[in-house]
């Protein structure tokens, strides 16, 4: 007579990890009562955590999108901003304009000190700008922005502009970047490193050809979610940024920006019902532009993914 494998003539399993020895399957060749009641009650904690983390999301969206659809209008992307509520386009425009100069402060110097961490920083250096990364990016972001309005809005008399707005933002954003490109470098297999230097390759040039070219997802990863965090960001804005129902020119300093979180923040208090309606179209557009940096994040994970399973 045949038995089922791993299990004795009474259905006992032979052995068991960790030297338990348990009926692992009955008679008739299925799971023991005991694995089958805990392998659901696992996969019922699975559930509820999915349920648990789901259900804020779930509550700010239906709040949101139930609010913001109703009083919707597509003119209010391209109509500026009056005393009697308008549009938003010049808070529209001022965060694009606030995204943009993140990318490119918060991506540079994220990044190159993601680059220094994880191939050159060793020993106590290291271990010391890693540990001022992680205090910094523990560091309140109402803090930062009050440190911007004592250094640079007063300190320096730019008064509310663009570029103190942009060091606020890039300060609290750097240490998420840099994180990021760090741990996505580690990750690349050292092969790949050998390898090119078996070619002939100079470190620097099998940095950019290939390690960085490895790294590519999870670092454009980080820097979009680094970008989605700052154009939710507030606190930091009001003491640096200001804010203006003018249109964001391209001057650095002694010009405020307009940006939606603070009219989501501050319209929302109006009597009127105008600027009421207005808050809740800002924070559906904000839902939007963060929904755009998830998406593009994946596109180019899946971009890069399959060009280097390509090669």
């Amino acid at each position: 007579m045949s038995y089922p494998p791993g299990a004795g003539r009474l259905g006992y399993a032979d052995h068991v990890p960790g030297g338990e020895s348990g009926p692992a399957l009955d008679l008739y060749g299925r799971p023991s009562l005991r694995r089958r009641v805990t392998n659901k009650l696992g996969w019922g904690a699975c559930g509820a955590a999915v349920v648990v983390i789901a259900a804020p999301l779930v509550s700010v969206l239906w709040g949101v999108l139930g609010r913001a659809i109703p009083v919707w209008r597509w003119n209010v992307i391209t109509k500026p901003g009056t005393g009697q509520g308008g549009g938003l386009e010049n808070e529209i425009l001022g965060t694009l304009l606030l995204m943009a100069g993140v990318a490119i402060c918060a991506g540079t110097v994220g990044i190159c000190a993601g680059i220094y961490l994880a191939e050159y920083a060793r020993g106590r250096s290291g271990s010391l700008l890693r540990g001022g990364s992680e205090v910094l990016a523990g560091i309140p972001s109402i803090v930062l922005g009050y440190v911007g309005y004592v250094a640079l809005t007063a300190g320096l008399h730019w008064q509310f502009s663009l570029a103190a707005a942009l060091i606020a933002l890039s300060g609290l954003t750097v240490p998420y970047i840099a994180k990021s490109t760090e741990a996505s470098l580690r990750q690349v297999p050292t092969a790949y490193r050998e390898a090119a230097e078996a070619l002939g390759m100079s470190p620097l040039h099998a940095m950019r050809r290939v390690t960085l070219k490895a790294a590519l997802p999870g670092i454009t990863t980080g820097l979009l979610v680094a970008l989605a965090i700052s154009i939710g960001e507030t606190a930091p804005l009001l003491y640096t940024a200001g804010f203006t129902d003018q249109l964001p020119s391209l001057a650095l300093t002694h010009a405020p920006v307009g940006y939606l979180t603070y009219a989501v923040w501050t319209f929302y208090n109006y009597p009127a019902n105008a600027f009421q309606d207005l808050s809740y179209d800002a924070a559906l557009i904000l839902i939007a532009l963060v929904l755009i940096l998830i998406l593009a994040a994946r596109l180019v994970v899946a971009m890069t993914q399959r060009h280097s399973e390509r090669n």
